[in-house]
């Protein structure tokens, strides 16, 4: 098992901790860290691993950030004028 594919791993535990935890504030600040360090370690499975077990380590991350990636969607069709 390569590095980057322990750490993408070590990701998901980490992103479905921060989902356990009650929040006031909702998860959107720990939602853009996760954001943040989880696209250049994507990156980093894609380079090491190659595009299949990316797209595993996408989809398994979409599934813990469901919002973000929701939103990203309704952003897309918008702008581009998808139905």
């Amino acid at each position: 098992m390569t590095t980057s594919l322990i750490l993408a791993l070590a990701w998901l535990v980490i992103a479905n901790v921060i989902a356990m935890f009650p929040s006031k504030r909702s998860h959107w600040p720990a939602a853009y860290a996760l954001l943040a360090v989880g696209l250049p370690l994507w990156v980093w499975v894609w380079v090491e691993n190659g595009w299949f077990i990316a797209l595993v380590i996408l989809v398994a991350g979409g599934s813990v950030l469901r919002w973000p990636v929701l939103f990203a969607w309704r952003w897309v069709r918008r702008v581009f004028g998808l139905s």
